[in-house]
């Protein structure tokens, strides 16, 4: 396809760089030091100038796209890009916005704006976190399937009963694979006598139930998630707390801005909205933070976010989630004691991404900043996989795949070697990035 991104920043770096290796990539932005920086790294086509004018549009090859993508930190150029994209050719539209309040209009209006698709920053990281918190110890989780299946990667702490168990030893669970080993840089596809280590993070997939069950036991000390401290009253901390109230679970939300926290406890009617600063250890104290089973810190700045968990931490929380806006402190962040970092911007990323994948798969996720991806694939009669046992058709795949779950008319099948695969059927299979394209054509 023929792809035209507009604006250069984080987010659409990351799209240019993910979609650039299978795809003609042109890259928008006004400023001219992010366009040719891009153009060296990505091999793209860089234009430099404003993408919301028709003439920017043009230079960029706008008549001949397939997709244009607006990914620039400003909702009304992004939506106005779209609007403009469409009076001159009839590419497919996506719109990043960070407020949730356009995703709601585009979608009671049946597509406004000239938007074919819309990814709402705030939201997409709010549905992010909510995820991850309900699944104890989880750093990733993605459902597939309708539900039925889901995939999740937890890190392996030395006191995990896991630590230095063989794979074989580790695999007690009915309807579980073990999918992945992810190891430094190094993604190891596990056998049964892989050696799981400490500071390791694994890939399972299976039926949500094992998947839960695996969670609880891989640490055992975190129980189901109800206790939660949301600190920070922005766009990502109030969606948080409206998805866990959805859930069954009862937020406490700290803010700041007397207004604010006023406005947050009328709209969220399930959750209990606390007026003050959350950087104050004695006032956490007396909330009794180290009773909760997770801190989500949704401040707008990086800096308290790390403050806040860190001392979430200290007291005896036993998770903490903490937003993290600029990509380059994800690292960071974990590296010094944070559970789990979440950078909206990398993840709507991914997210757009995912969309624009051209791979024949119902539902992809990403795992690990595209090292890896988990594909849902509708097996046709044609598929490498169709018909015969998996002992044998994974010969003609590459290494780095690896089937983690199969769903037959509404009932899932657990993967084993003589298992045979029929057309209709919904797989789940884990795929290196490295041998994605080999392994769409065979699938």
């Amino acid at each position: 396809m023929y792809i035209v991104i507009v604006g250069a920043g984080e987010v659409g770096s990351n799209i240019a760089e993910s979609l650039a290796e299978s795809h003609e990539v042109a890259v928008v932005d006004i400023d001219p030091e992010r366009v040719e920086s891009l153009m060296y790294e990505a091999d793209v086509l860089g234009v430099e100038g404003d993408g919301a004018e028709l003439d920017t549009l043009a230079e960029a090859g706008i008549e001949k796209a397939d997709v244009l993508i607006a990914s620039t930190d400003d909702d009304e150029t992004n939506i106005v890009t779209c609007g403009t994209a469409v009076t001159a050719a009839d590419p497919f539209t996506i719109s990043r916005v960070k407020s949730a309040k356009f995703l709601r209009t585009w979608e009671k209006s049946g597509g406004a704006f000239g938007v074919d698709h819309m990814v709402a920053t705030n939201l997409l990281t709010a549905e992010n976190i909510a995820r991850v918190i309900g699944l104890p110890g989880a750093r990733d989780v993605e459902t597939f399937v309708d539900g039925q299946v889901q995939m999740g990667e937890f890190g392996v702490r030395e006191s995990s009963p896991i630590a230095d168990q063989t794979v074989a030893e580790a695999d007690r669970y009915e309807s579980l694979t073990f999918a992945a080993v992810l190891r430094d840089d190094e993604i190891i596809i596990p056998r049964g006598e892989t050696v799981i280590k400490a500071g390791d993070d694994i890939v399972v997939i299976g039926s949500r139930e094992s998947v839960r069950l695996f969670a609880t036991e891989i640490a055992p000390e975190s129980d189901a998630t109800q206790n939660v401290l949301i600190v920070g009253g922005s766009d990502v901390g109030y969606h948080t707390a409206r998805l866990l109230q959805d859930r069954g679970i009862k937020p406490r939300l700290i803010e700041q801005d007397h207004d604010r926290a006023r406005e947050l406890a009328e709209d969220l009617q399930g959750t209990t909205v606390l007026e003050s600063d959350a950087t104050d250890s004695e006032f956490l104290e007396q909330e009794h933070v180290s009773d909760a089973d997770a801190v989500v810190a949704t401040l707008d700045s990086d800096e308290k976010n790390l403050l806040v968990t860190l001392l979430a931490k200290r007291l005896g929380a036993e998770r903490t989630v903490a937003v993290v806006n600029s990509g380059e402190y994800v690292d960071l962040f974990e590296a010094v004691g944070v559970d789990v970092a979440v950078n909206p911007r990398e993840t709507t990323a991914e997210e757009i991404t995912r969309f624009t994948r051209e791979y024949d798969a119902t539902k992809v996720a990403i795992i690990e900043s595209d090292r890896a991806e988990v594909l849902e694939i509708e097996v046709s009669a044609d598929s490498v996989l169709a018909g015969r046992p998996i002992q044998e058709s994974v010969q003609e795949l590459p290494t780095g795949v690896v089937i983690g779950a199969i769903s037959r008319g509404g009932e899932l099948v657990i993967p084993r070697g003589d298992t045979v695969i029929e057309p209709g059927d919904h797989v789940v299979v884990f795929v290196e990035a490295d041998c994605l394209e080999a392994v769409n054509d065979k699938l």
